[in-house]
């Protein structure tokens, strides 16, 4: 067992490109994200039971600001282009203050916030090892 692991660590891919693929995964995540966000929009699903019409401002707001990063973001990690990771991590920590600093508007979501925090740390562990593997 332990030599089977051995091998595939040996024989893994560079770290270069299992970057490009956490971020090409993180991409479709996104996309899936805005598209639901732009459902929202034009009237084809409510949220938490709620027509983007009967929305308080705030949650409006908050929809259509996710609706367009999330694509855009979604963009950039698939091209794994700088701005991509830019807009992606500016997109996950505007998440995490939402529904920690101001859960009292947008409601308290630990679960998210945690998977968000998650995502973020292996995105740098990965980028870490890259950059170290580039550098060697």
């Amino acid at each position: 067992m332990l030599a089977d692991l051995r091998d595939y660590w040996n024989n893994r891919p560079a770290w270069s490109t299992v970057l490009v693929w956490y971020l090409r995964a993180m991409a479709i995540l996104l996309i899936g994200g805005g598209l639901i966000h732009w459902a929202r929009i034009v009237g084809l699903v409510p949220w938490r039971g709620v027509w983007f019409w009967d929305m308080p401002v705030e949650w409006q707001a908050a929809t259509v600001f996710f609706a367009v990063l999330d694509l855009v973001a979604a963009i950039g990690l698939w091209l794994a282009v700088s701005w991509g990771a830019v807009m992606w991590l500016l997109r996950a920590l505007t998440q995490v203050v939402m529904h920690s600093a101001f859960s009292d508007i947008y409601g308290r979501r630990p679960y998210e916030i945690a998977f968000y925090l998650c995502t973020i740390a292996i995105y740098l562990v990965v980028l870490w090892l890259a950059d170290r593997e580039q550098r060697r």
